[in-house]
């Protein structure tokens, strides 16, 4: 699990220190500050780790495989012309670091970077050990009716996404789940489906549909946005990607969901942490915020351990605000503008007779 991390002049941020729970972390933030930097941030670091553990005949980690991987990783996910252009310039040449501390205090590491540099960041602190599964990214958007023949295009081609979508893209085509950890998917998936009216199965003709009981199979494109985003997640845990000792970086989950599946999604988040998957969120839904904190009442996710952050634009860059619940946050942008929302609402005169 990821219990920390340090980040020093990155995009919006000039020195933060997020202190991360093992179940549900959520962001919280307008728009423009930074909270799907920190997702990004931390994927990109953890995946690069896990990708290239992965090759054959990988050894022990080293500075001088890691300096490249990690850059490059970074650069793939954040698209940005160089990869000093990460790092923050309000005060001219500034030096960015990333420090990311873990359970496992062998899997730790640090690495820097200055405006300058273009392919390669310098380790400052090398992990003793590659992560031990690929994490997942979902992004704003579904992936499932990109998905025919998307990997082999991006890695051939030039494509304005970033390589998150090709990383869930490869997840989601992997096999789904056969014995007995089946079953525990099973347990999982049941009410997702029973949302959807139906199974997602992948054809093999490298397309996506909906498998509607006694109406036969619906193609992606044709079922509704919201459901096609919950589809994601159900392929996922049925392939074994979110199911046991993961992590999952969700940027707004509530992005064209109604309600009722805004309700269904905070109680499968919640589902996947007692799974042992630690979850990242990143949201400016009050509505969601409000629902996981509902659901964290019963007893089947009261043991989740929480952590909330507020990330506030300041004079010296974006401010974070953390606690264990949102009642210790005392700078929330969404409550702020739900009452304000409200208040204008009432001084209006409510509904015009």
């Amino acid at each position: 699990m990821l219990k920390r991390m340090i980040v020093k002049n990155l995009t919006v941020f000039q020195e933060s220190d997020l202190v991360f729970s093992a179940g549900l972390n959520v962001i919280i933030g307008e728009n423009g500050c930074g909270k799907s930097h920190v997702l990004k941030a931390a994927y990109s670091l953890i995946a690069a780790s896990a990708e290239e553990g992965r090759k054959p005949g990988a050894g022990d980690p080293t500075k001088t495989a890691m300096q490249k991987t990690y850059a490059e990783k970074l650069v793939n996910v954040f698209r940005p012309e160089a990869l000093g252009r990460l790092a923050r310039r309000k005060q001219g040449r500034e030096r960015c670091e990333l420090s990311l501390e873990f359970d496992e205090s062998k899997l730790d590491f640090a690495i820097g970077f200055a405006t300058s540099s273009k392919s390669e960041v310098q380790v400052d602190f090398l992990s003793c050990a590659w992560q031990p599964k690929a994490p997942v990214f979902l992004p704003t958007r579904e992936l499932l009716t990109l998905y025919p023949g998307f990997v082999s295009i991006y890695d051939n081609h030039y494509l304005e996404f970033d390589e998150t979508y090709r990383d869930t893209c490869i997840l989601l085509g992997a096999p789904a789940l056969k014995g007995p950890r089946e079953k525990k998917a099973a347990d999982l998936l049941k009410p997702l489906e029973d949302a959807m009216g139906g199974k997602v199965i992948l054809d093999t003709n490298g397309r996506f549909y909906l498998s509607l009981v006694g109406q036969g199979k619906m193609e992606m494109p044709l079922v509704a946005e919201g459901l096609r985003k919950l589809a994601m997640v159900v392929r996922l845990i049925a392939t074994g990607s979110l199911l046991d000792k993961g992590y999952l970086f969700w940027d707004e989950p509530e992005t064209n969901l109604n309600p009722k599946l805004i309700k269904l999604v905070a109680r499968v988040i919640l589902h996947l942490c007692n799974s042992g998957i630690q979850v990242f969120i990143a949201s400016h839904s009050l509505f969601l915020l409000r629902e996981l904190e509902v659901l964290s009442q019963e007893n089947a996710f009261k043991r989740i351990p929480q952590r909330y952050f507020s990330l506030v634009a300041g004079e010296n860059g974006v401010e974070v605000e953390q606690g264990s619940s949102i009642d210790e946050l005392r700078t929330l942008v969404l409550l702020d503008e739900d009452l304000d929302q409200s208040e204008r609402f009432m001084s209006s005169g409510g509904r015009h007779e």
